[in-house]
C-alpha cells in the first residue's frame, strides 16, 4: 500500500468562504510553530488571492494521510 501525506491549510476569506491550500509530502518533523508562521506569512504578505478575494484569516492546518492499494486485474 502506497501512503501519500498532505498538509492542508485553510483559510477564511473576507466574504467567510473557506478555501484550503495544499501541500504534498511536507517534512515529517514540521512543528506547530513552523504551521502557524507559514500560514501568517501567507496571510500577512496577501500571497493569494480566490476569485480576486483576499484571504483574510487562519482556520486550521492539519495533515491527512491517504492509503492506495492497487489490484492487478489481468486475468
Amino acid at each position: 500500500m502506497e501512503i501519500k501525506k498532505k498538509l492542508i491549510m485553510s483559510f477564511k476569506t473576507l466574504s467567510g468562504k473557506k478555501i484550503s491550500i495544499s501541500v504534498d509530502d511536507p517534512r515529517e518533523n514540521l512543528t506547530e510553530s513552523e504551521k502557524k508562521t507559514a500560514m501568517t506569512t501567507i496571510l500577512s504578505k496577501n500571497i493569494f488571492k480566490v476569485n480576486g478575494e483576499d484571504l483574510d484569516s487562519l482556520v486550521e492546518a492539519k495533515v491527512v494521510e491517504t492509503g492506495t492499494t492497487e489490484y492487478d486485474l489481468v486475468l
